[in-house]
């Protein structure tokens, strides 16, 4: 073979060079990158992006910082409406930030001719929202320390607060009074009064909005603001692409960010950046025709995600077909539903809640609440764009009158489609610019989901078990529908052999964005949670879970089974069950007998079926009728648990558990109610309730 000298060996490398080049060109060198594009790169956000909040003011020629701690997207909200409001009312220079994104440290340094806004909702029992953590502790920290120096340190700071919390609870609001109480204390000056809105009574909305004007004339005679008429200023700008389609391998059609887009997902999974997870199992547990309720068996093992007993499951749900072509056509958006845009943010701290490019379809699909209740603001809002006078006078009025607003939209449950095609008679509304329904039509959130497995004895399997809701409400034409359950009732049927699901009439695009879904898979993240079983396996434990608020129980039970098959000894544990009948509801009948027969005495399941008897029975009933064993089980330091409807149930519980202290222990009933306030404090007494 004939060697090859210098220059053959140049000109070779020259042409494999060349072709590697030409091949990779638009990959891996010479990208052209698209001015409008964002692309949620994952879960770890921008990199270099300043944490120092006097700079980010300064660099953005900001007034108005609005901070928000949100664990469902409402505080998050909120606060984009203070933005919007107080740039468009006062001409403030606004801002919307993560609590989670900038540091604490040099609140002293901002000036005292801006303002901070804070917009926190209260988590679980009075704990902060997981983006507002490191904050908190800082803030209320016993040790806090500034940069400057100041005496007092933060008397320079003028803020606003307004908090999100639910009176079922026993820590109400405790998050903005805690923040409120520790800015005042180190000298802040507060603006107005500190809000507080109340999820408990189903007021939240107009507890804002009837704090928010108040707070707003306070503000102007703080600052010397002057107000102006209020003229819709879009926020985001929208581009039409032309030379792409939804086909294009650039374009989002509802993946979350870049990673899912590459088809390349990896974690952390977490609130930004679901796993793709495979339904192992699901089946019916209801033996009744007019009502489902869901096992789901979602596996984990293909990810890092993990679990303790006790946590959540967040899916990430689907709208429904019938609801997103409802509201395309609504704004004359049907027949450019596959339209690629870009969108992009109008001035540089807002940012676009969903990456881009993408088409109309895949942003109401995967990314607005389209089936949402609607803020009486919103409404005030979208009557200039009524597409004719006597609209306009009745969103004028929708807007301005709470009673009247209750009456035509809130009984009835209608979402911002619903209301406008109401409205209008069904005239369209193709003047609302795209980039109001942005921001106003809130991001679809993920739900959260007790779950109901051991992850002692599955920890790459989580149990699902959930109510699909499905509520017949009187003057409305069909029957109001949660999104993510009857999204996971069609997973359920898929996976049970029906090959286009359509529960209640309503479809899903259950195979995902570019059938990435398929195969039965679901969107989630885990989400931990202070629910938990003693340290101690020994302790007893009183657990209280009527329907599905069962869901948490049923893992501590196979949690304590699996720790008496390995050898463990266990304390007592009392199941307080509750639901309308035992040929119907009764859900995991099976398991608690195979429970017993492993734990023995040391498991009882206490039934109270509502509508089995003459009369109708609730757990809090059977609670009481054990009063004596109750009480001896909580002087052996047995835990409390409940789980399932704060607003009567939980209530109910904790009155009745009063009572029995009172009763069994011969003291006054304050005595007794300051013991459970004591069990409360030291997580002896633990709830995982919903409103």
């Amino acid at each position: 073979m004939t060697e090859l000298d210098t220059l053959d060996i140049i000109v070779l490398a020259a042409i494999l060079l060349g072709t590697a080049a030409y091949f990779t060109k638009g990959k891996l060198w010479g990208v052209t990158k698209d001015p409008y594009a964002s692309s949620f790169a994952g879960a770890n956000g921008k990199a270099g992006k300043t944490r120092n909040i006097v700079e980010k003011l300064e660099e953005s020629g900001k007034n108005c910082i609005i901070f928000y701690g949100s664990q469902t997207g409402t505080a998050e909200d909120y606060a984009s409406r203070l933005a919007k409001e107080g740039k468009s009312r006062f001409g403030l220079e606004t801002m919307v930030a993560d609590l989670e994104e900038f540091d604490y440290d040099n609140l002293d340094a901002i000036p005292n001719d801006k303002v901070v806004m804070f917009v926190l909702a209260t988590y679980g029992e009075g704990e902060p929202t997981d983006n507002a953590v490191d904050f908190y502790e800082f803030v209320t920290g016993e040790d806090v320390s500034f940069n400057e120096g100041n005496d007092p340190p933060l008397s320079n700071l003028n803020f606003v607060a307004f908090g999100l919390g639910n009176n079922t609870y026993e820590h109400y609001n405790s998050m903005v009074r805690n923040v409120t109480k520790a800015l005042e204390k180190h000298g802040a000056h507060r603006i107005g009064e500190a809000g507080e809105g109340d999820d408990g009574a189903g007021t939240m909305e107009e507890d804002f909005l009837a704090w928010k004007d108040p707070m707003w004339k306070a503000l102007q005679e703080k600052m010397g603001l002057d107000e102006r008429e209020a003229v819709y200023e879009p926020i985001f700008g929208i581009v039409e692409r032309e030379t792409l389609t939804k086909d294009s391998p650039e374009v989002y059609v509802g993946e979350p960010n870049k990673m899912h887009l590459d088809g390349t997902p990896k974690g952390p999974f977490n609130a930004h950046n679901p796993y793709i997870a495979p339904i192992a199992k699901s089946f019916e547990l209801f033996s009744v025709k007019d009502r489902n309720c869901l096992h789901m068996e979602v596996d984990i093992s293909g990810s890092n995600l993990t679990y303790q007993t006790g946590d959540h499951i967040a899916v990430w749900p689907t709208n429904p077909g019938e609801e997103v072509d409802r509201f395309l056509n609504t704004f004359g958006l049907t027949d450019k539903r596959h339209q690629v845009i870009s969108v992009k943010a109008l001035e540089p701290t807002a940012k676009v809640p969903f990456p881009t490019p993408t088409t109309f379809d895949a942003i109401v699909r995967y990314h607005m609440e389209i089936c949402a209740p609607v803020s009486r603001q919103f409404i005030a809002t979208l009557a200039a764009f009524a597409p004719n006078e006597e609209s306009k006078a009745e969103m004028t009025k929708l807007g301005g009158d709470k009673d009247y607003f209750h009456q035509k939209v809130n009984v009835h449950h209608l979402n911002i489609a619903r209301i406008l095609k109401s409205v209008s008679k069904g005239q369209p509304w193709i003047s609302v610019p795209f980039s109001a329904l942005i921001e106003g039509v809130t991001k679809l959130q993920p739900r959260y989901y007790s779950i109901s497995s051991s992850s002692l004895e599955q920890p790459k399997m989580i149990s699902i078990t959930a109510v699909v809701e499905r509520q017949t409400i009187p003057g409305r034409d069909d029957p109001f529908h949660g999104v993510a359950t009857n999204y996971l009732l069609a997973l359920k049927e898929k996976q049970n052999g029906e090959p286009n699901p359509t529960p209640f009439g309503l479809s899903y695009e259950i195979t995902g964005p570019r059938n990435r879904y398929d195969g039965v898979h679901v969107p989630v993240h885990v989400r931990h949670s202070n629910f938990k079983l003693p340290s101690d396996p020994t302790k007893p434990i009183i657990l209280i879970g009527p329907g599905t608020g069962v869901a948490p129980f049923r893992g501590f039970v196979r949690e304590r089974v699996n720790q008496v098959k390995n050898g463990e000894t266990v304390g007592k544990t009392i199941l307080f069950f509750g639901c309308r009948k035992r040929t119907e509801d009764f859900l995991y009948d099976k398991e608690w007998q195979e429970a017993k027969e492993v734990l023995g005495d040391n498991f009882e399941l206490v039934l109270a079926f509502s509508r089995d008897g003459p009369k109708k029975v609730y757990v809090q009933h059977r609670l009481k009728e054990r009063s004596k064993e109750i009480n001896e089980l909580l002087e052996k330091k047995a835990y409390f648990y409940v789980c399932g409807d704060a607003a009567n149930m939980a209530r109910e519980v904790n009155t009745v558990l009063a009572q029995i202290l009172s009763e069994q222990r011969g003291i006054p009933d304050t005595k007794a109610e300051e013991i459970v306030k004591n069990m409360r404090a030291a997580n002896q007494y633990q709830e995982d309730v919903w409103s």
